[in-house]
């Protein structure tokens, strides 16, 4: 799924890979120490477009540690990052940390260091609930470095303009109370909202979750999609599932693409976003990648949360969705003890030091659900999903962690037909819960 798009800045070549796998000496992989020289540990990067970034980070690292020595085994953006991953394992020369999707890690999890003994310290260190996505399987496998969010952005000279004052994202507590404010937007000529029509965008963020809202506990989400892999779930029949989808019928209602809603041009709808062509877009604090540096933007937005009742008190009608893309993972299946703690101090560094965090937040461009934030973030719209964050105020989509690839693809078409009304509710539901049962094992 698309929970993160970074630009696409530059492609590695096979060649460089090549290199790289002929360099790995037996010594190097093994773990041993490359005497005087200290310990030397191996960073597996699938964030492709930051290599250099990372590079710069390792050896500012070096500097101040000079018995450490960390080499980026760096991957091509988009495409043979788990086929690399996969061959060092197989070859028996594993990297000491992965930077990895949570669901890779899952996929593997015998292979990474039971991280239990540092659990304490990086609850205490990372905003509410930012550990928990780096819990899989009961076991805390992955270090939190990076975080993102979705919900209804919202371009706030529009919907100011529309009020006539200052606007509160507060005051959006129920889905009447976003229609009130739809019909405001309409009255002085503003499209209300940005629909993207693309499969991801409908079945991965907007669809699923229905699976993440059935409770704060992601193993009760984790057990609701197992019973509908088992045919146990009607989803006509589940609030949540209604909910959200009586609300996916007033962004229908009021969508800035309803003549033409498949056209899913992502830079022109977040372009457009932008420039105040439409007032609110269902999209991700990930969309800053197109519209920071964009001629002729606003200047101010936010997001409020996706409303699925007329109760403000329903879980979900004051909480965005929010997860961690990116985990650090420590090797367990080929790394020595020193290179495994010579990897827990790095990670910590980077993620605690002024010299880490500008890195990921300046450099980056990314947003890091960390207490003590020593960097400036230019994102506006992941300044925003902080907000949420902090106050803990979030919907912890963690479930997706363990949900089949093809997930998404498969039910956002099922979306898709039901945006241009080829199929009615019930139908949706039907597709969507005999795609769950086509996926029991």
């Amino acid at each position: 799924m698309k929970i993160k798009r970074f630009l696409k800045l530059g492609v590695i070549s096979a060649l460089l890979l090549a290199s790289l796998a002929a360099c790995s000496d037996k010594e190097e992989s093994s773990g041993t120490t490359n005497g005087d020289k200290g310990v030397k540990i191996t960073f597996f990067n699938t964030s492709a477009e930051v290599n250099t970034v990372f590079e710069d980070l390792f050896k500012k690292y070096h500097e101040l540690n000079p018995n450490v020595t960390v080499e980026l085994i760096p991957t091509p953006i988009g495409g043979q990052q788990i086929e690399k991953f996969q061959s060092l394992i197989a070859s028996g020369t594993p990297a000491t940390i992965a930077n990895l999707d949570p669901g890779t890690i899952v996929q593997y999890k015998d292979k990474f260091l039971d991280l239990e003994s540092e659990k304490a310290k990086y609850e205490s260190l990372t905003n509410p609930g930012a550990v928990e996505g780096g819990i899989l399987d009961g076991k805390f496998l992955g270090i939190p470095w990076t975080a993102q969010g979705y919900g209804l952005l919202y371009n706030k000279r529009v919907v100011e303009e529309a009020i006539g004052g200052t606007f509160d994202p507060a005051s959006i507590k129920t889905r009447d109370d976003l229609e009130s404010l739809f019909k405001k937007i309409e009255a002085v000529g503003k499209e209300p909202v940005m629909l993207h029509g693309a499969d991801w965008s409908l079945g991965a963020h907007y669809l699923a979750l229905s699976y993440s809202l059935q409770s704060d506990d992601m193993e009760k989400n984790r057990k609701f999609v197992e019973d509908m892999q088992s045919g146990k779930v009607k989803l006509t029949d589940n609030p949540q599932f209604t909910g959200l989808m009586d609300t996916f019928d007033l962004l229908k209602k009021y969508n800035a693409r309803k003549n033409d809603p498949l056209v899913a041009d992502y830079n022109r709808d977040s372009a457009d976003f932008a420039k105040g062509n439409a007032a609110f877009y269902f999209m991700g604090d990930w969309t800053w990648a197109v519209i920071g540096n964009l001629k002729g933007r606003d200047k101010e937005f936010g997001v409020i949360p996706v409303p699925i009742s007329n109760n403000p008190e329903d879980f979900g009608n004051s909480q965005v969705a929010f997860s961690e893309p990116k985990l650090f993972a420590i090797d367990n299946s080929g790394s020595t003890k020193e290179q495994q703690q010579a990897a827990k101090d790095l990670i910590e560094w980077m993620v605690t030091s002024k010299e880490g965090q500008d890195a990921i937040i300046t450099k980056m461009g990314l947003s890091m659900p960390y207490k003590d934030v020593k960097a400036t973030s230019t994102n506006i719209l992941s300044k925003a999903v902080s907000k949420y964050v902090s106050q803990g105020k979030v919907i912890n989509i963690g479930v997706i962690n363990y949900l089949p690839q093809d997930y998404w693809a498969k039910t956002g078409a099922s979306m898709q037909k039901y945006l241009v009304e080829k199929i009615n509710r019930e139908q949706l539901a039907e597709e969507v819960e005999n795609y769950w049962k086509s996926t029991k094992k």
